[in-house]
């Protein structure tokens, strides 16, 4: 393996770095694996996996560095802990990217230079992989850096963040083979013309359905919202002497945007920093607060339940009317692996005591349930859920006119995570064409609409009060109803491609 090769690789790295948030240059997605191919070309199936984890290596260090911030500075876990956890994050991701290097090089050898065009196929099936192995960790994906451009990511309604992937991946191989080719003065007509149509096909239905989108949400009911971010600092969010403080700045805020009359009022995730079931002291305040402004209210908050003689946690969303009652609970399905919870704990028993004191001990909702309002249902997605399309859709499907995601990003500082995770949120929008109102404690506090426009946004680790008006979506999209179809197309394509390629010779390629 030349020096030149694992340069190339670097840079693929680099580039698809700087195609993510919060650099938003999404224009380099297009052309980020070229070098990558350029590398693997003629090596064997060793060296090609090395080259495309040395890419990922470099990308996912410089995409998930706020992983870090989160276990270190919030989480409390020693550095000399955090920066192996943070490594065997990174090392994980760029297996993905190694295989897919080598499943590249080894069609190449196996099928022809024509080979790469099965690409695409490999790189959604371990996309998709990724999206449910070892619980799932769908961050990233090559199709969310396109977030900002509209017309082509309207496409996920049909396929999903994955139909977004193929085509990026399509044109990176498509510009690989021309610059091959260029020095045998031959051309990839086929390939470019196949690339060029698909990218047509995305524009024009991504055109076409902004305008539809924009003609069917304009005569559905409307809904005012108003986003609540206390910008509670994650140092003093637990402390108990802090609790009032805090209350009194989610008053302050919910009375503000209550100016603007809005029917629902949302807070962040764990806005109380307590159990709200039973807090006497509190718990008046909040009700209190529907009540003064004729809405409904949101908010999470820990929650707690006695299941057969054992207390279980549990991470949740409450529902209060403007009467003051409750009208609903919502607890958290998808946890967050050693953030809420130890997985494997009967082997790994040693790791709540010895890796910090940021790691909880939350039960899985069982139960996936939409709260109600006199206008409207919703769904609600509590932080890391919001990064799951299939979870997602399936509160749409069960007939939520719009999704709610309330998270607390302050775990991650003043990085670039909060704008990742906004970023993907935008998706869902998309895939189920629903207005997205999201409340992030420290920021990023916006709302999207059903073609993943972000209409409103806050600022980070600043105190907001955003208003705004949402629509009710009765609209049921090819996503919604079937989910992954065109990943699991890509994947069962993929096994009968590489079938047919182990009983193929070896090329010279």
């Amino acid at each position: 393996m030349k020096t030149r090769d694992l340069l190339l690789s670097l840079l693929s790295g680099i580039l698809l770095i700087l195609s993510f948030p919060k650099y938003n240059l999404e224009f380099l997605a297009w052309i980020a694996l070229v070098p990558l191919f350029h590398s693997i070309e003629g090596k064997g199936l060793y060296h090609s996996f090395l080259l495309g984890f040395s890419a990922g290596v470099v990308a996912y260090l410089g995409i998930l560095y706020w992983i870090i911030v989160a276990v270190h500075n919030y989480g409390h876990v020693p550095l000399f802990l955090s920066v192996p956890i943070l490594l065997l994050l990174v090392a994980y991701m760029s297996a993905y990217t190694g295989m897919f290097a080598l499943l590249c090089r080894f069609s190449q050898k196996r099928l022809g230079i024509r080979g790469l065009l099965l690409a695409p196929l490999f790189w959604v099936s371990l996309e998709y992989l990724r999206s449910f192995f070892l619980t799932g960790f769908p961050w990233a994906n090559l199709g969310h850096s396109q977030y900002l451009n509209l017309p082509f990511v309207q496409m996920a309604d049909v396929t999903g963040v994955y139909g977004l992937s193929f085509v990026i991946v399509l044109v990176n191989g498509t510009l690989y083979q021309g610059v091959h080719q260029w020095s045998r003065k031959s051309f990839p007509l086929k390939e470019a013309v196949i690339s060029a149509l698909l990218l047509i096909i995305f524009l024009v239905y991504g055109y076409v359905k902004m305008n539809a989108v924009d003609r069917q949400m304009a005569a559905n009911p409307s809904l005012r919202v108003g986003l609540v971010q206390g910008n509670i600092d994650q140092a003093v969010k637990w402390d108990e002497s802090f609790q009032k403080e805090t209350l009194k700045i989610y008053e302050k805020l919910s009375f503000k945007v209550a100016e603007d009359k809005p029917d629902l009022i949302i807070w962040p995730e764990t806005a109380t920093p307590f159990f709200f079931q039973d807090e006497k002291e509190y718990q008046p305040i909040v009700l209190n607060i529907p009540q003064k402004t004729n809405a409904f209210l949101l908010f999470g908050t820990p929650f707690y339940k006695v299941e057969k003689g054992k207390v279980n946690h549990y991470n949740s969303a409450f529902l209060v009317s403007p009467s003051g009652g409750l009208v609903g609970r919502y607890d958290k399905i998808h946890l967050v692996p050693f953030g809420e919870y130890i997985p494997l704990q009967e082997i790994l028993f040693f790791v709540g005591s010895s890796f910090g004191e940021g790691i909880g001990n939350f039960k899985s909702g069982k139960e996936l349930i939409n709260l109600a309002m006199p206008k409207a249902k919703f769904g609600v997605l509590i932080c890391f859920e919001i990064i799951f399309p299939d979870l997602c859709r399936k509160f749409v499907k069960n007939g939520a006119n719009f999704l709610v995601t309330i998270t607390n990003d302050a775990w991650f500082g003043k990085t670039s995570a909060p704008y990742q995770h906004l970023a993907i949120a935008t998706f869902r929008a998309v895939e189920n064409r629903v207005f997205i109102p999201r409340a992030a404690n420290t920021g990023i506090s916006a709302i999207i609409d059903p073609k993943g426009k972000i209409l409103k946004q806050g600022n980070i680790f600043t105190e907001e009060a955003i208003n705004g008006t949402i629509r009710l979506s009765n609209m049921t999209t090819f996503y919604t109803l079937y989910g992954d179809v065109f990943a699991w197309i890509c994947s069962g394509l993929s096994i009968l491609f590489l079938a047919l390629a182990l009983y193929r010779k070896p090329g010279s390629y």
